[in-house]
């Protein structure tokens, strides 16, 4: 059996120093190599919290947190940012392109974070594929500021690919696109996940968006349930 990508044991949060006040209670949740599905849930119920504390962002008040077999727990901020640059991989609702670089140049960023990754040549050549297996084949040398709000949503998703992560994580990625782009964008995950076998979590609001995902689960009262 594959070893999981990804382990929550026994994982609480509280702030303020008042463990009374749980936003994730006990959590227990294990992530196999090319799953995917999508975290629900009640505005306010920690949703933002969980997607912190799986990518390493935030650190549990409780509990252990396991990455491709590496506990996270102790680790320096320097050894947990090498976890995410190698193992994870971050979509957000807004696209944090740098308005001074080319899409190809926002693309290759992340690279230049990890140590002992592909060189620049090889890591240009990997950008270009994926750049133009998401449609922009013709958008390299394109400022975000040329391309649409979908264009430069795609170039978000190649940037989280380039470091060929194990795991990615989306929270609200369609939240600034529409109706049509967000449901091009999903497919595009999902055909993702598929393709490049990275296990796929996307933290959502919307029931259309999560169904569109497959496999749905709630979070509610720091508790993490299966819906389908």
């Amino acid at each position: 059996m594959s070893q999981a990508i990804l382990a929550l044991e026994n994982v609480t949060k509280w702030y303020d120093s008042s463990p009374e006040r749980r936003i994730l209670d006990g959590l227990n949740l294990e992530v196999s190599p090319g799953e995917r599905f999508s975290i629900v849930g009640p505005s306010g119920c920690g949703k933002s919290t969980l997607l912190n504390i799986l990518g390493t962002l935030d650190e549990p008040s409780e509990g252990k947190v396991v990455v491709d077999g590496i506990g996270t727990n102790g680790l320096s901020e320097t050894e947990m940012a090498a976890v995410r640059s190698e193992k994870i991989g971050f979509i957000f609702q807004l696209h944090h392109l740098l308005p001074q670089c080319t899409a190809l140049e926002n693309v290759l960023v992340p690279t230049l974070a990890r140590k002992g990754g592909p060189g620049p040549v090889e890591a240009s050549v990997r950008a270009k594929d994926l750049l133009a297996r998401v449609g922009l084949e013709d958008k390299f040398d394109s400022q975000p500021s040329e391309l649409s709000g979908g264009e430069r949503q795609r170039v978000a998703v190649v940037r989280s690919l380039i470091n060929e992560p194990k795991l990615l994580l989306a929270d609200e990625p369609t939240g600034a696109l529409d109706e049509e782009n967000a449901a091009r964008l999903i497919q595009l995950l999902v055909e993702l996940n598929e393709s490049e076998g990275l296990a796929l979590i996307v933290v959502t609001h919307d029931l259309t968006v999560a169904e569109s995902v497959g496999s749905i689960k709630t979070l509610d009262h720091g508790k993490i349930e299966s819906a389908s």
